[in-house]
């Protein structure tokens, strides 16, 4: 399948200097004032039954500070043009019909995942469905060291979606001013390293680069649970901000990333971070209303004001939004804040889906980093992380929901969100289901619908059944920890598909949204679940009922293996961080004063219990969990080597594997508890026929395509399981 890399001949000069929108004629209502195309290609793929194509370009607006809607913009005062309006650009790529009388009526609105393309696949151009991917992070960019304005100098760098948005000014003009912070780990040598969150460089440059008036310190040890040990100072003298070299021979700081040359290198066994004052930080809640506002004009408008049409203009009645990962966090975070009603005061999508996102972003603050993945002091489990209205007493803040605003306008969406077990273990999702002093599962409204994929890494694995099976197709080495140099896991990566739940989700979605039939009833763990089975309990070996799978059987597939599930400081907790008086932690905005943040108390997680094989219960019916072929985690142990700062702890959010013996003599040996893969099905033709006997279940509740049984039980049968 092919992504466009658009080529956008006027984005220099349409978006160098956004000041230069204030040219324009202010309009009655603020909203989408112009689109420009910028490129149109034919998009066909295998297995495509109607042409498609797809357009790119740049969609101008405008924003009212003073309405409701725009006034919870963080800063937006500080972002006015000379008429009182604040201005934006941002990207699009719309992937269409090129005849639209075949088009079904039906738009996906996906938010780019660190701006990444994206395009409907395959199965949805089959049903005439239509795509919109649209930009709405505005740190996607650079600033000029020199004088403190944005550099963009064309449109998707890299094939990357970005939004321009102003930079906030003090009323006479003077830079904003702050304090930040940035952490390089796991890097050594002499050579200048880079300030980097995730995968973007901290988006916001030092206001002087005096380092006495900035601090630099070196860590020998951090727990999941913040606790820092061997903290030590380096004094002022003894490092630079630069822009590359050595401490020695340094380079100018003119662009991102700001970076630091150190006195005699980095030591790879060492965590560094440093604070300093920085200068003109984004309006990165302007990327809320601008994504909201380009998805109602391609929904609702005829033609922009230049009187250059809509591409799908009249033919959009159901429209879904959806994001994964950091974009279905967005997608959260925009819900709470109110940002599903446009400015007319119509409700902007009919659905919802976040995946695999079990927070809401947090960028509507100064200084917001919307890259982070909640590794220490990233803020994003501020506030309610629920659907529904509940009290959150443990950290003191009043009853909320992320549903609030749009039950409030009668703009609530129906959501579907769906998640695996590394959003549990990694990234911080069961207070979202019990909330942060659990006692009670928190109960559902009826416009959510909510899935759990058992035992799978972030997103799913590759699936398959050879995949799982060492010596075939199981990786010799183990899963590289996501995250910023993380490291890389003992185990190798897990397998377990999200991509057949996903297909029948998708089918659910749609004809909720377009029929309102009903999509099955959630499944997720829960803390009183069937008869009264608890499914959601405490971290640990004992209370999740993890087997004691002995050293050596893992370390037959995974040299340096220590041991199956360490008993505490294992999973990533939620943090009750206090960002100072100036900040709001229900809505997560404000201005942050304590960088970095001193962390109040350690939130409870939960996690799902496991049956006698280690694979989680609970959650929807999945072929490759309910024929095992060994043991699914969500969840790895980061290993040493080159990178030993997180050794021990989990490995960010990267499932691992151990997978069954083959025989009972086998497991014998290494005195494994769990039964081999011949005592459990006797032959190849007993594992296919587990696989069919599963495969019927997953149809039969719903959650697995009668086609995607019928490809599993034939891949069951070319596999080399037993044979």
């Amino acid at each position: 399948m092919k992504t466009l890399r658009p080529q956008f001949v006027q984005a220099a000069l349409g978006i160098a200097v956004v000041v230069s929108l204030a040219a324009w004629l202010p309009c009655a209502q603020a909203r989408v004032t112009k689109i420009v195309i910028d490129d149109t290609q034919p998009l066909n793929s295998s297995g495509q039954t109607i042409p498609y194509q797809q357009i790119s370009g740049r969609a101008f607006g405008e924003l009212d500070p003073t309405d409701p809607r725009n006034a919870i913009i963080q800063d937006i005062d500080l972002g006015k043009d000379a008429d009182g309006k604040v201005r934006y650009v941002a990207s699009f790529v719309l992937t269409k019909p090129v005849d639209m009388a075949q088009a079904s009526g039906f738009l996906w609105h996906d938010v780019p995942n660190r701006g990444s393309p994206i395009t409907i696949v395959v199965a949805e151009r089959n049903l005439g469905d239509v795509g919109l991917a649209s930009a709405w992070q505005g740190d996607n960019s650079g600033i000029d060291a020199s004088n403190g304005t944005t550099v963009r100098a064309t449109m998707l760098v890299g094939g990357r979606h970005w939004v321009s948005v102003p930079v906030a000014k003090n009323g006479d003009g003077t830079a904003v001013t702050g304090l930040v912070f940035g952490r390089i780990v796991n890097r050594s040598g002499t050579g200048a390293q880079p300030l980097i969150v995730q995968t973007n460089p901290v988006p916001y440059m030092p206001l002087s680069l005096d380092t006495s008036k900035a601090t630099l310190v070196s860590r020998d040890h951090e727990t999941m649970e913040g606790v820092v040990t061997g903290e030590t100072p380096i004094a002022s003298s003894d490092w630079k901000f630069c822009g590359g070299g050595t401490f020695a021979l340094p380079l100018p700081l003119t662009k991102l990333p700001v970076q630091i040359c150190l006195n005699g290198g980095f030591n790879s066994a060492k965590l560094y971070q440093v604070v300093y004052t920085a200068r003109d930080p984004y309006l990165l809640g302007v990327g809320f209303a601008a994504w909201r506002d380009v998805g109602t004009f391609f929904k609702n408008a005829a033609e922009d004001d230049s009187h250059t049409a809509n591409p799908i203009a009249g033919k959009i009645k159901w429209s879904i939004a959806r994001g994964v990962s950091q974009a279905g966090n967005y997608l959260r975070g925009s819900l709470h804040l109110g940002f599903n009603e446009d400015e007319a005061g119509r409700q902007v999508h009919d659905g919802m889906w976040p995946i695999i996102a079990g927070r809401r972003i947090a960028v509507n603050f100064r200084w917001g980093q919307p890259d982070g993945v909640l590794e220490l002091y990233q803020a994003g489990s501020e506030g309610p992380q629920w659907w529904h209205k509940f009290p959150d007493h443990l950290r003191g803040l009043p009853p909320n929901g992320i549903l609030e605003r749009c039950e409030a306008s009668n703009t609530c969406p129906k959501v579907i969100e769906h998640f695996g077990s590394a959003e549990v273990w990694a990234l911080k999702l069961t207070p979202e289901w019990v909330g942060t002093d659990p006692k009670n599962d928190i109960p559902l409204p009826k416009n959510v619908r909510r899935y759990y994929i058992p035992s799978t890494t972030h997103g799913g694995g590759g699936g398959g059944f050879n995949s799982s099976l060492p010596g075939v197709g199981l990786p010799t080495v183990g899963a590289n920890c996501p995250g910023n140099n993380y490291g890389t896991g003992i185990l190798p990566v897990n397998p377990v598909p999200h991509t057949q739940t996903v297909n029948a989700l998708r089918l659910h979605f749609r004809n909720w949204v377009m029929n309102d039939t009903l999509p099955p009833d959630s499944r997720y763990p829960t803390m009183g679940g069937p008869k009264n089975e608890r499914f959601l309990v405490d971290a640990n070996q004992a209370a999740m009922g993890f087997p004691a799978i002995p050293v050596a059987a893992a370390a037959a597939i995974s040299p340096g293996w220590r041991t199956t599930l360490p008993e505490a400081g294992f999973i990533n907790p939620v943090l009750d961080y206090d960002w100072g008086p100036d900040f709001n932690p229900s809505d997560a905005s404000g201005v942050p004063t304590n960088v970095p943040p001193p962390i109040k108390q350690v939130i409870r997680m939960l996690v799902p219990r496991v049956d006698a094989d280690g694979n989680e219960l609970g959650g929807v019916p999945v072929v490759l969990r309910d024929a095992p072929l060994g043991t699914y985690l969500g969840w790895n142990v980061t290993a040493g080597g080159t990178r030993p700062f997180h050794q021990g702890q989990i490995c960010d959010y990267v499932g691992g594997m151990i997978p069954f013996a083959k025989t009972k003599a086998d497991r014998k040996v290494t005195g494994d508890p769990r039964l081999s893969l011949e005592e459990r099905y006797g032959t190849h033709d007993g594992y296919v026929a587990a696989v069919a006997k599963a495969a019927a279940n997953a149809v039969a509740q719903g959650f697995l395509l009668q086609a995607d049984a019928d490809a599993l039980i034939a891949d069951a049968q070319a596999s080399k399981v037993l044979q």
